[in-house]
């Protein structure tokens, strides 16, 4: 089934043509049924563009026309079998497996179930190329159907030799079934070539090249076996804008299909082709099915066909041409089925590979610097002073030198005269460290100088030194640092002198400690004789102590003396006192034993004594706890004769009351024994038991009472007088005596009287 034409198509109109060449505007020539119009400025109208074509199958790319200005596209071949594997088959696909749904002319012509071969037709385009055009489904390919081609062009399509070029353009040879390469050209390839020629010069055939005109039917060809059909050269195109154009007559020649080999091929036939092989005409004689590669996606895909232009080392500015002839043998040369999906991995990895190259070339430099840095670095001729013009002399004939440019020349003897200006500021501190520790090793091995030596007597020691003497780079040393090394080693023989001086004092004062350590232990063996307790003092213990070693051992050093040691002995046992009168006291309780005033240190002492706990007791504590003991019974004895006396001078007020109540009252001149009877019921009378104090209490009572009555006598008298002056101003009556007095005053009053 056609495509229907969208008009009446004029006689004698060509068919049309792939697309040119690179570089070539495509002839404005209309699909068919289309008058050819005049090529008209920018886009034609509406009613003059080509009709739709049909939708065309996964995979391929219908013909189309480019816009004006535009390079053509790169189209899919019709009927071309996807690249694969060696070794993996697919089967036979029809020719125009590709083309739109109808359009199957070639491959029923192949198969020989379809339209006869006359469909296609053969026209010559204007730059003088060859193309075919099947009136059927409307399409124009480069290459030669398989039906038209004899069956001698079959057999040599089916030749598993093959022809490629180098890289250098010298052709070889290879065979996809036994994986062999050679430059000779084999003699299977010739024979079948000499059928090709001998076949091509019986028959004589006369390409049918018409002017634009609808193709004229031709009867049909018998059925014939299926067969893949190559792809020609001319629709591998480069990518627009490719700085390099192919020769029209060898893009016109078709391209071996170098990937459509035996089954027993593998993967690594096609590695190691680098160039396309050259054109080779093939007769239809089918091929065995071979089976196809597949990749999960799109991206995996790309990713391949990228893998394979690296692999074969596709520069960055090779032309579409120049890669398709580099890479079209390889089964990942299908990966991609789209040509634009191709040329679009292709320009993605040429600026890939760009940049590549750019950063290998970066490297190179950098590299070459590198070496050039570190040949400079290492000659022996290249010092810090070094002028850039003398080093140019020296260096410029060698090849390091050169390879370098100029400016990077300069930036890398800039660099290197730094890194020589360090290195020699390094080594000089090297060599003045080395002199410094080479000087300090020779002071330190020399023995007359001490920490009191002079420089001027040091150099002279010095000069006298062989190791010194032998080192000539010891001798230009810097004067400054010999003097500085030379008053380092004199101030660390100070510091070891000084050193040595602090052992010395802390060798005597640890033997001064150890002498008071002994005379302390001198102290302690006293005390444990009794010889020494808290009562004890430095005269009574003098003898003793003076005539032992540790007491002589301890005179004329500083510190504390065997006076101070003493008493602080005796101060510490004096501390004690309180903690072990404690327990002298629960030593008494627990014994009964109470101090009295009459109780004697030794009755004490032999009670103490029987306790185990009195071992720990010092003796002059001992002591001073019976003192202290003693002193409080002495105190209550006073005490309690203080309350005896007070209750005694109750009882004595009390029988002083009795006598003065006693009624009738007392005169003075009464005797004891007259009254006695008068109070031996009072209670006053029974407290004094003593028959002497009541007769000393009842004088006394008559002692003072006689007293009293002196005393009332001589104020009567007085008071008379003065009385009687009151009764001449107030009162005539008489005195009396006052009523209120006491009984004994009364009675005295009037004894007076009387």
């Amino acid at each position: 089934m056609s495509v229907p034409d969208s008009g009446p198509r004029p006689p004698a109109a060509p068919a049309p043509f792939p697309p040119g060449p690179p570089m070539m505007p495509p002839p404005f020539m209309p699909p068919p049924g289309i008058p050819p119009p005049f090529p008209p400025m920018g886009l034609p109208p509406m009613s003059q563009r080509p009709p739709a074509i049909p939708p065309m199958p996964p995979g391929i790319m219908p013909p189309m026309l480019p816009p004006m200005g535009a390079p053509p596209p790169l189209t899919q071949i019709p009927g071309m079998v996807p690249p694969m594997l060696p070794g993996m088959l697919m089967p036979a696909v029809p020719v125009t497996a590709a083309t739109a749904p109808g359009a199957d002319t070639a491959s029923s012509a192949v198969a020989g179930t379809g339209p006869p071969r006359a469909l296609w037709s053969e026209h010559v385009a204007p730059d003088g190329r060859v193309y075919y055009y099947n009136a059927d489904d409307k399409q124009s390919v480069w290459e030669k159907p398989s039906v038209l081609k004899s069956k001698a062009e079959l057999l040599l399509s089916q030749c598993p030799w093959k022809e490629y070029k180098s890289d250098t353009g010298k052709p070889y040879y290879y065979n996809n079934q036994s994986k062999e390469s050679r430059w000779t050209r084999p003699k299977d390839l010739d024979d079948l070539e000499a059928l090709v020629k001998q076949e091509a010069a019986g028959k004589q055939p006369q390409p049918q090249i018409l002017q634009p005109q609808p193709p004229q039917p031709q009867p049909e060809p018998p059925p014939g076996p299926p067969g893949p059909t190559p792809m020609p050269l001319g629709l591998l195109e480069p990518e627009p804008g490719g700085s390099e154009d192919c020769d029209t007559s060898e893009a016109a020649q078709p391209v071996e299909q170098g990937f459509l080999q035996q089954p027993e091929e593998g993967p690594s036939s096609a590695a190691g082709q680098h160039q396309p092989p050259q054109q080779e005409e093939e007769e239809s004689k089918p091929e065995p099915e071979r089976s196809g590669l597949s990749w999960s996606n799109r991206e995996k895909a790309k990713q391949a066909f990228k893998e394979l232009l690296r692999d074969k080392a596709v520069p960055s500015n090779a032309s579409w041409e120049q890669a398709m002839k580099m890479v079209v043998t390889d089964p990942r040369y299908s990966a991609l089925p789209k040509l634009s999906e191709k040329k679009q991995a292709f320009n993605a990895y040429k600026a890939q590979r760009e940049k590549e190259e750019k950063e290998e070339a970066r490297l190179r430099a950098k590299e070459a610097k590198q070496t050039l840095q570190h040949f400079l670095e290492q000659h022996e001729r290249m010092t810090s002073t070094t002028r850039y013009r003398r080093a140019e002399q020296t260096f410029g004939e060698l090849e390091v030198w050169a390879v370098v440019p100029e400016r990077d020349r300069k930036e890398v003897y800039d660099d290197v005269l730094f890194f020589l200006a360090k290195k020699e500021k390094e080594q000089a501190k090297q060599l003045r460290r080395r002199n410094i520790q080479a000087l300090k090793s020779i002071l330190d091995g020399m023995s007359s100088v001490n920490f009191q030596t002079t420089w001027s007597q040091a150099q002279q020691y010095l000069m006298d030194n062989p190791s010194f003497a032998q080192d000539h780079q010891l001798q230009n040393m810097d004067k400054e640092d010999a003097l500085i090394c030379f008053e380092e080693h004199i101030r660390a023989l100070e510091r070891e002198e000084e050193e040595e001086r602090e052992r010395a004092r802390l060798r005597e004062r640890r033997q001064q400690r150890k002498n008071r350590e002994a005379f302390q232990t001198f102290l302690d063996e006293l005390h444990e004789t009794g010889q020494l307790h808290s009562m004890s003092t430095w005269m009574e213990l003098y003898p003793a102590v003076s005539t032992d070693v540790r007491f002589a051992n301890m005179l004329g050093q500083p510190g504390s003396t065997p006076l101070d040691l003493f008493k602080f002995y005796v101060e510490e046992l004096k501390a004690r006192f309180h903690d072990e009168k404690k327990i002298i006291k629960d030593i008494l309780k627990d014994r009964g034993f109470c101090v009295e005033v009459n109780t004697a240190f030794e009755d004490f002492a032999h009670v103490i004594s029987f306790d185990k706990r009195a071992a720990a007791l010092d003796a002059g504590n001992i002591k001073l706890t019976f003192n202290s003991l003693l002193e409080k019974a002495e105190a209550r004895e006073r005490e309690r004769e203080k309350e005896e006396a007070r209750r005694m001078r109750r009882r004595e007020a009390a029988f002083r009351s009795m006598l003065r109540q006693a009624v009738p009252a007392l005169e003075l001149g009464t005797a004891w024994e007259e009254v006695r009877e008068r109070f031996v019921c009072d209670s006053a009378f029974e407290q004094i038991t003593l028959e002497s104090e009541r007769i000393r209490l009842f004088r006394e009572f008559l002692q003072v009472l006689e007293t009293e009555c002196q005393h009332l006598h001589t104020k009567g008298r007085k008071h008379g007088r003065k009385g009687k002056k009151h009764h001449r101003k107030r009162s005539h009556s008489p005195s009396f005596p006052d009523l209120r007095a006491s009984g004994a005053q009364r009675t005295c009053a009037l004894t007076c009287i009387c």
